[in-house]
């Protein structure tokens, strides 16, 4: 996840006007000379007073406390009035004739990239701010039970993984949605009906969409994309989705999973169902599924430590020629959970003053997960880097799938040949060709399982910003939707007292989510480019361009375009096509997709 908290991307809450925007209104009939001059002033205006409110937010994320909380509210709040009010002034200035392309751009950006707009009525974005911050630190701060004990998040989150027990993980299951999620759910109405409110007085129908804008197409055209890339990819997930269910009922009985139908969500291994990868020791076949090592153990085996799996990971981007991550990065960083006092665990990456000042947040464990997820936090942080000479309202990424993607393809190539190279694995113990299904449906477990679950959060969030998920359906809406796109289904009942979205991060969080769908396709789209950049002639899945300074070199021409370009633009600087597809991701699968397939005939497909 990017936490990038001084690109107008990521500001989202407000309070009181700042004098200096205060005086700025737009001419009845303004000129393009007028919009450039608007522009500079916004650029410079953003670009000072977002720093010390990136600072704040970290206090806040590494330090929570009632005192933290009001100060990231009142900090969030006035960066946010700014923005709203710099939005507002755009969407006047979008009409005056004989804008240069630049500038048009940087207007429709100043007007679409709030996440959460505050309506410009007096106190209305110090409500937003508040309800938001008390959102988010409530995440931060929330615990289920494991035996009855409390158990917090980053915690039961290893523990789902771990455990094999259907009561247990039930028990994590309903203790997390019940105690998370639940008591959120009023907060949450009110924080939609502000910024939905705020959103239309910017001239969008919806919240929705208003995030739906941020793709340089309309809002319907986006929705649009994101189902033909569902309907490229759903043959492959429902192949995978029958043979985890069958595997499941093997191990569990009819009680607890049947053999048709949805699958009971606690049984996936994760809090949210979102990927399968933790129960591969469940459902992976005799021979076939056998990958002869596993990262964590190896990382174990090997003395890592938190500190050495991220100096491992800045190892791989400097072998592409990145300059290494600077000092600062070492010492501000949250690389382990502080036992002192409460944080957000959820893994983050943060450019705080848009320059150097590069950071993650994570409470690291020596695992295989974790070890991926570094990879892919320093991704943000050097896409971060990479940008930084663009002018402020470009100090993004094209579109914001390509931030999450870019870590998540350096991480496909975490592959036994980059093993190897890094000296993690023996060269004698790397897998055989008769590996690669188990291979591949390793990854599947969590590349393939996890885009149903990207594809309906905002979904959801949509729905509920358009009114077609009313307050009183939110729990109805959401269970619809796991079950229609992710064939799932919670181990109890649920009713309208609950609030299950609640209990995943980016819904309290706010932060938009069909990133992370985009992102799963993006990073296929990435790492085929780059192998083949590179020359690669084996199987696709075990390509690696680690060491490879080409590859390195043509990313970084992708990178530094920060948002200054159409996404299009820019996925062609790398990829040579201008399609987001799922293709390169089914093309990856493709021999798992064949196995699958044997492995199911004669099983009912679908629920």
């Amino acid at each position: 996840m990017i936490r990038n908290a001084i690109s107008l991307a990521a500001l989202a809450a407000a309070i009181s006007a700042v004098p200096a925007i205060a005086q700025i209104a737009a001419p009845a009939k303004p000129t393009a000379a007028q919009a450039d001059a608007f522009i500079t002033e916004a650029e410079a205006t953003m670009a000072r007073e977002s720093v010390d409110g990136a600072r704040t937010a970290w206090v806040n994320a590494t330090y929570i406390t009632d005192d933290t909380d009001a100060l990231a509210a009142t900090s969030g709040a006035k960066l946010t009035e700014m923005a709203v009010k710099y939005a507002v002034e755009a969407a006047k200035y979008a009409t005056a004739p004989g804008l240069s392309p630049d500038t048009k751009r940087k207007l429709d950006i100043l007007r679409a990239g709030i996440v959460l707009p505050a309506p410009t009525r007096a106190g209305a974005a110090s409500e937003l701010a508040t309800v938001s911050t008390k959102l988010q630190s409530a995440y931060g701060k929330g615990k289920g039970t494991l035996n009855g004990q409390p158990i917090s998040g980053s915690d039961i989150e290893a523990a789902m993984g771990a455990e094999r027990d259907p009561n247990k993980t039930k028990e994590m299951w309903v203790s997390w949605h019940d105690q998370v999620g639940a008591p959120m759910r009023a907060d949450y109405a009110k924080m939609t009906a502000i910024s939905n409110e705020g959103a239309k007085e910017l001239g969008y129908a919806d919240l929705g969409a208003m995030w739906r804008s941020n793709y340089d197409m309309p809002p319907a055209e986006f929705a649009q994309l994101t189902d033909k890339i569902w309907a490229e990819v759903e043959p492959l997930y429902k192949s995978l989705h029958t043979f985890v269910r069958w595997k499941l009922n093997e191990k569990y009985g009819d009680a607890v999973q049947a053999k048709t139908g949805p699958i009971r969500a606690d049984l996936l291994g994760n809090m949210w169902a979102q990927e399968w990868g933790n129960i591969y020791d469940v459902v992976a076949p005799k021979g076939a599924g056998d990958l002869g090592f596993d990262t964590g153990e190896l990382l174990v085996a090997k003395g890592y430590d938190p500190i050495k799996m991220v100096k491992t990971g800045e190892g791989f981007y400097s072998s592409l020629g990145f300059a290494p991550l600077p000092p600062t990065f070492w010492e501000r960083s949250q690389i382990t959970k502080p036992r002192d006092r409460e944080v957000q665990c959820h893994a983050s990456a943060w450019d705080v003053d848009n320059v150097e000042d590069l950071r993650i947040k994570m409470c690291t464990k020596v695992n295989g997960d974790d070890f991926v997820t570094i990879h892919h936090e320093l991704g943000h942080n050097y896409y971060q880097r990479a940008y930084n000479k663009q002018s402020y309202l470009y100090l993004n990424g094209a579109n914001d799938g390509f931030h999450e993607a870019i870590g998540d393809f350096v991480a496909l190539s975490i592959t036994p040949d980059y093993l190897v190279k890094i000296n993690l694995l023996d060269p004698a113990k790397v897998p055989s060709a008769d590996k690669d299904i188990g291979l591949l449906l390793r990854q599947a477990m969590d590349k393939v399982a996890f885009l149903p679950f990207g594809l309906l959060i905002d979904k959801w969030r949509w729905g509920v910003f358009d009114g077609s998920i009313p307050t009183g359906q939110y729990q109805a809406g959401w269970d619809a939707l796991r079950l229609k796109y992710q064939g799932v289904v919670p181990p109890v009942k649920r009713d309208e007292t609950r609030f299950d979205p609640g209990a995943k991060n980016h819904v309290p969080g706010s932060t938009p989510y069909a990133r992370y769908f985009l992102a799963r396709v993006l990073q296929f789209q990435f790492y085929e480019a780059a192998c083949r950049q590179a020359g690669w002639k084996g199987p696709l899945h075990r390509c690696s361009f680690y060491g490879n300074k080409a590859v390195g070199a043509k990313l970084n021409t992708m990178l530094e375009m920060g948002m200054s370009k159409p996404w299009p633009d820019a996925l062609e600087a790398f990829t040579g096509t201008r399609e987001m597809s799922g293709k390169a991701l089914v093309n990856y699968f493709a021999p798992l997709k064949t196995w699958l397939d044997q492995q199911n005939k004669g099983k009912p497909t679908g629920w």
